[in-house]
């Protein structure tokens, strides 16, 4: 396993995030330290949760699995979040500065230790003053609870007004996002990477493997198999067959097909590797529910995709160039 600093930072994460939304879910707390200590054992130091995965058992499994695979604490770069409902109450849900702290202090009791290594907010919140939750986030750095803090599911305005409020109050800054990005995913090359590679925020990819879509089950012209999480997903959702089921994806799963067989490599090894070549990306987050998928996945660390390869996943899989970035770069070449 390699390791890459996350955003600008001096903290060393490894390039793969373990995440851990399926443990107490589809693993039960065996199958979940099972997967921890297969992680650590392959170099991995970074893993990520959050408070509403199974309102909260997935945190209490994943304090529980890193005590019962040995490991110590500091040897683990934990990474939680905050914002969706934890209760029936008003006040159990958001980026308030009452339910970022409770959310907080919930969240170390229920993990077991006594700080968070990166503290992030799980989406905006319209219905709270920005400065209340970044001030809230700073106190709790301030305190020794948490370490870093970060956000996922930002617009790329949502991230720069954010970063512009800590530098002019003196707030903590956000030093990652969590998006969902893969080769079947892009939309946040429009803005929200140029965003992060400009500030220095680093990318943590959830979905890296587009729900399953780009693990190599799926075929052109045949429905998906049943049981599989796409067949399964609301047509709502990202992952529904629907949207995965489109002309560009199957003509990315065609490259990904003839690279494999260059070089030998699986599907979800290939995909991976094509993030890590990104800009700005600094550890996908792998969802596994089982052992196989997990050591495949990491498979993904310790090579490298040549820039031809590269270049043939990006061209087969790219999104169209709309306005006003297709003026603006145009505008370049003047």
């Amino acid at each position: 396993m390699e390791y890459r600093r996350l955003g600008e930072t001096g903290l060393m994460v490894s390039e793969l995030c373990l995440g851990t939304m399926t443990f107490g879910r589809e693993l039960d707390e065996e199958g979940s330290v099972g997967l921890l200590r297969m992680f650590f054992e392959a170099g991995g130091n970074f893993v990520d949760t959050a408070d509403v995965y199974e309102v909260g058992l997935s945190e209490e499994i994943t304090g529980r699995a890193m005590k019962s695979a040995g490991l110590e604490r500091d040897e683990v770069v934990l990474a939680t979040k905050v914002r969706f409902p934890m209760g029936e109450g008003p006040n159990d849900v958001g980026l308030s500065r009452k339910h970022v702290i409770s959310g907080c202090e919930a969240s170390l009791r229920r993990l077991g230790t006594d700080y968070i290594d990166l503290y992030q907010v799980h989406m905006w919140d319209a219905a709270t003053p920005l400065d209340e939750t970044l001030s809230a986030l700073t106190d709790l750095v301030r305190a020794g609870k948490v370490r870093y803090i970060g956000c996922s599911n930002y617009a790329a305005w949502q991230l720069v007004k954010a970063l512009w409020r800590s530098e002019l109050k003196g707030y903590e800054r956000f030093v990652s996002i969590q998006p969902q990005y893969s080769l079947v995913e892009r939309n946040i090359e429009r803005e929200v990477v140029p965003a992060c590679v400009e500030e220095g925020v680093g990318l943590m990819p959830w979905g890296p493997l587009g729900g399953g879509f780009l693990s190599g089950k799926y075929r052109r012209g045949q429905e998906p198999p049943e049981g599989s999480r796409i067949a399964d997903a609301p047509d709502e959702l990202e992952e529904a067959w629907h949207r995965r089921s489109v002309e560009r994806n199957w003509r990315t799963l065609d490259v990904i097909e003839e690279i494999s067989s260059e070089t030998g490599k699986s599907f979800p090894q290939i995909a991976l590797n094509w993030l890590l070549r990104q800009p700005g990306v600094a550890s996908p987050i792998l969802g596994a529910r089982k052992p196989e998928q997990l050591k495949d996945n990491l498979g993904a660390s310790g090579w490298k995709l040549d820039k031809e390869q590269v270049s043939r996943l990006s061209e087969a899989s790219a999104i169209e160039n709309l306005y006003p970035q297709r003026m603006i770069d145009g505008a370049q070449r003047i």
